[in-house]
């Protein structure tokens, strides 16, 4: 695909001059993901018509390869003006003075939580755009047949005694768990770790706070829960275990809201809050992506008015409603009457938000993925004790930092 050079003003302007003032400006956005949204290209539309001789190079790139190219452009002085990337990529961002920070409204009425998933010590890096939470999806149809009432378990023993009641009475595994060598394997532990009240990095400090009696309570429990999971759960993530449950061969798993509609329509499935572990309340992991304003373009006051305008208002409710997404803002503040999460499941997965913790911002992802999954690994294949495991994840994430 071809790549357009910014062309650059003599000077930044601000404010409404801007938009009057400004000279044949191109700003390169890289939208991850592939497509481009019918909501996003209208806001784009509507900002090139405020802003006289702006146009905007809209570049949808496919996952796989959209976070790389941003990065080495940048890297190469030629950076794109504003990106839609994963949030797990700013603290490299920003670390390398790649991008500037984001200059969100303090009125935006967020999610409690969301705004944890973009700030490294204090600093907003990014403009949240996507958001996920996660629950525990039960079959009450093998929860029943195992001579069990199917109601959501509150706690961790309460979903261990449901998932053994499975196993000792149906040829079903009682719960599916992702250790394979991929990053949702990290996500999973971190479900259970929220879940007890855990933490992985102060957010305020940038302190490693893993090695804790909370991480060693979640890392027992996963291992216990090994007995009741599939076999080999080191060979299995976690659109995989959407397999197994649609193939009736576990009882239950941790998904997002999207799996609701993933799931056969002849499974009677219950969606229920993460059970809480014993030092916590039910919570969940936090993930979003983002939109980042590259560092270098010479136009950055406009990729902030772009990126604050497709995050906010219509265009933002249009990518949570329509992708099925963990509600990024509280519409009912924005005059939406009927927001789609007030019904259904998702009470679910919003009441999780203001007890959850985000994905954890460290410089190299891959390096905290295998933190986790080694140490995830090591309990699943019983390697190692649960004192050795969290003592040697917590000094390779220190490493990591």
């Amino acid at each position: 695909m071809k790549l357009v050079k910014l062309t650059l003003g003599a000077a930044l302007l601000s404010g409404a001059a801007s938009g009057a003032l400004a000279a044949d400006k191109e700003l390169h956005f890289i939208m991850c993901g592939g497509e481009v949204r019918e909501a996003d290209q209208a806001v784009v539309d509507q900002f090139e018509k405020d802003h006289e001789g702006v146009s905007v190079n809209l570049e949808a790139v496919p996952w796989g390869t959209c976070q790389d190219k941003s990065l080495t452009l940048a890297a190469a002085g030629d950076p794109p003006s504003i990106a839609y990337m994963g949030s797990r990529t700013l603290r490299q961002l920003a670390n390398n003075d790649l991008i500037v920070s984001a200059n969100i409204d303090p009125e935006a009425p967020y999610q409690p939580g969301v705004l944890d998933t973009v700030t490294i010590e204090g600093t907003q890096w990014g403009y949240p755009h996507a958001f996920s939470t996660k629950a525990l999806y039960i079959n009450c149809g093998i929860i029943e047949e195992s001579g069990q009432e199917c109601v959501a378990p509150a706690t961790w023993d309460d979903m261990y005694a449901m998932a053994k009641g499975v196993v000792d009475n149906t040829e079903v595994a009682g719960v599916g768990l992702s250790g394979k060598d991929f990053d949702n394997t990290m996500h999973q532990f971190l479900n259970y770790l929220y879940s007890n009240g855990g933490t992985v990095i102060d957010g305020a400090t940038g302190e490693n706070k893993l090695d804790s009696k909370e991480t060693r309570e979640t890392l027992e429990f996963y291992g216990k829960l090994v007995d009741v999971a599939q076999d080999g759960p080191t060979a299995w993530e976690r659109s995989q275990l959407r397999d197994l449950f649609n193939d009736g061969k576990i009882a239950m798993y941790v998904t997002g809201p999207w799996g609701h509609g993933q799931h056969n329509e002849d499974i009677n499935q219950l969606v229920a809050p993460i059970p809480a572990g014993p030092s916590g309340e039910s919570g969940s992991i936090l993930i979003t992506d983002s939109i980042v304003v590259f560092k270098g373009s010479g136009h950055e006051d406009l990729a902030h008015d772009l990126a604050q305008r497709i995050t906010s208002g219509d265009s933002q409710y249009d990518l949570d409603s329509s992708w099925g997404l963990t509600p990024i803002l509280d519409y009912t503040k924005l005059g939406k009457d009927e927001p789609y999460y007030n019904d259904g499941i998702w009470p679910i997965f919003t009441a999780s938000i203001s007890t959850g913790g985000p994905e954890p911002l460290v410089e190299d992802f891959k390096s905290l993925q295998s933190v986790f999954t080694n140490m995830v690994q090591g309990i699943i294949l019983k390697d190692d004790t649960v004192d050795n495991l969290v003592t040697i994840a917590a000094e390779e994430l220190d490493d990591a930092l």
